[in-house]
């Protein structure tokens, strides 16, 4: 600090003690000061705090009803726990657990929305933040011959690991099949000849600058193409993926993306048939949950479900459509033909239920 000699002439408020009023005033501006350093020191912490783990996480779901459990991988996308999966992963989830790998750091997570045409879900986590996020690249770049890196909780052991390769195709169609015997067809697809496998599923495809280029969506065993080669994998474009889950946060609800909980009526349907013959219009119920609205609401196995709130039914397909177009806690009215051939209706108050 450099020091002025006293020349003898004294400016306004220097060289002199300070009245109460302006002493009060300059300790006001100097705790102000204080203050605003120390909030400046806080907020520059919190940008260069290292986020918690690399962008990739691990899914565990319970799937109650099945009496069993499953496994898959998930990319993060905000630092407050928004995570893109593939909708296989949590297909039939009552509970949704993600962990983030070689950390303590474990979450509930609820379901926002998801397509299933696309085979796309979003998930939110329960109090997380400061979550490291994926860094994505330009997927309309990518192709043939690209080497590309898959990452994912293989096998569901856990722990994140790799199966490099290159691109082999773009734009393609699949059908895929699971191991609930569901089916669908994906379309617009990147094929790669990574070793993807189950637990896979939801993982990123990393082009070589490690931006991720695509989602791992289908492998050799589990959801998997019908016709893949042991070492043929497909991925979502990462650009598609993105763009239906603007759609799912915008709320943009459709007859593709399903917004929230999920409608729950509780039975298991098939084709309309009995014992060889061909049974009236609809759907057959094949079992029922215990405990769910269909057992409240007196439905039996045998019954076929021929119409939803007096539009008719005529495939198992078509059912799941009309209960997904409502929300838990809507009262809809089936008709149903029971074994004997007796026409009845029944109103159900659908409940909360396991995304489909």
């Amino acid at each position: 600090m450099k020091v002025m000699a006293d020349t003898g002439t004294r400016r306004p408020g220097f060289g002199r003690a300070l009245s109460g009023r302006r002493l009060r005033r300059l300790a006001f501006i100097v705790t102000a000061l204080v203050a605003t350093v120390i909030a400046g020191g806080v907020a520059l912490a919190r940008t260069t705090a290292s986020r918690i783990g690399s962008g990739v996480v691990v899914i565990r779901t319970t799937l109650a009803y099945q009496g069993a459990s499953a496994a898959g991988t998930g990319m993060v996308l905000t630092s407050s726990g928004e995570v893109l999966t593939n909708n296989h992963v949590i297909r039939g989830a009552t509970r949704i657990t993600v962990v983030v790998p070689g950390t303590s750091h474990a979450y509930t997570a609820s379901v926002v929305g998801y397509d299933v045409a696309d085979d796309v879900a979003v998930l939110r986590l329960a109090g997380a933040s400061n979550l490291e996020t994926v860094t994505t690249a330009e997927s309309s770049k990518v192709a043939v011959g690209d080497r590309i890196t898959a990452v994912g909780n293989a096998g569901g052991t856990g722990a994140l690991t790799t199966a490099t390769g290159s691109v082999t195709a773009l734009q393609r169609s699949i059908m895929v099949g699971d191991d609930t015997g569901g089916a669908t067809r994906l379309t617009g697809l990147v094929g790669v000849n990574a070793d993807v496998v189950p637990g896979d599923s939801g993982g990123p495809l990393l082009n070589s600058a490690n931006g991720v280029i695509g989602m791992n969506t289908a492998g050799s065993t589990g959801y998997v193409s019908r016709s893949a080669s042991a070492t043929q994998a497909y991925a979502i474009p990462i650009a598609k993926a993105l763009s239906i889950v603007r759609q799912i946060d915008a709320g943009h609800a459709s007859a593709r993306i399903h917004i929230g909980a999920t409608p729950f009526l509780g039975i298991q349907v098939a084709s309309a048939f009995r014992n060889g013959d061909f049974a009236p219009p609809g759907a057959v119920i094949g079992g029922i949950v215990r405990g769910s609205p269909a057992a409240a609401a007196g439905l039996s196995p045998g019954d076929v479900i021929t119409a939803i709130d007096g539009h008719a039914t005529s495939s198992p397909r078509s059912i799941t459509a009309a209960i997904l177009a409502k929300k838990p806690g809507t009262k809809v009215t089936i008709r149903v033909t029971d074994r004997s051939g007796v026409v009845r209706s029944t109103v159900v108050t659908l409940t909360s239920g396991p995304a489909q």
